[in-house]
């Protein structure tokens, strides 16, 4: 049985927050949450949302977001399906809540961003193979070509296989606590 949901401001959330009549939940990705969060939030990754088990909490109001609300806005039907008495999503997710001057919890050793580290090796792998080629061989374009031929992909696809890889490295692994 879908509910309704509604939209909650920062300000309205931080007054629920205070007197205790709510659950926060954060959709994002693990390495998201890890770099900043609202302080309570509980992490539940959107892939996750139909498998999890909310029976401990499911008699309370709660309230769904993100990073700017787009994913929990898209994601609405399928969080109407979940077993709360009552389904709020942060408007304008995590960024309005840090806009308004509301506090947040950072992990000052956090990684950067997946797609940013993505952006780094695939732009300084374009510059080398350009480099090399002019300089050393021409067969060291086939790097810049290859990288090109990824991103292309990426963007077509969705799937970008250099960011599989980097989310499995050492320095990208989210611990708890």
């Amino acid at each position: 049985m879908e509910k309704k949901i509604v939209s909650i401001s920062p300000q309205d959330l931080k007054k629920r927050l205070q007197a205790e009549g709510v659950e926060l939940i954060d959709v994002r990705g693990e390495l998201e949450f890890a770099q900043e969060h609202i302080k309570g939030a509980r992490l539940v990754p959107l892939d996750k949302v139909a498998s999890y088990d909310f029976s401990e909490i499911s008699d309370k109001a709660v309230v769904f977001l993100c990073r700017s609300g787009q994913r929990t806005s898209m994601a609405s039907e399928l969080l109407s399906l979940t077993p709360f008495k009552e389904i709020m999503l942060l408007e304008g997710g995590l960024m309005a809540w840090i806009s308004a001057g509301l506090p947040t919890r950072k992990l000052t050793k956090a990684p950067i961003d997946i797609m940013r580290q993505v952006q780094v090796i695939a732009g300084s792998l374009v510059l080398l193979g350009v480099l090399l080629g002019l300089t050393v061989h021409s067969g060291f374009l086939f790097i810049a070509a290859f990288v090109g031929a990824g991103l292309a992909l990426a963007g077509l696809t969705g799937f970008c296989g250099m960011a599989r890889i980097l989310a499995v490295m050492p320095w990208n692994r989210v611990t708890s606590g």
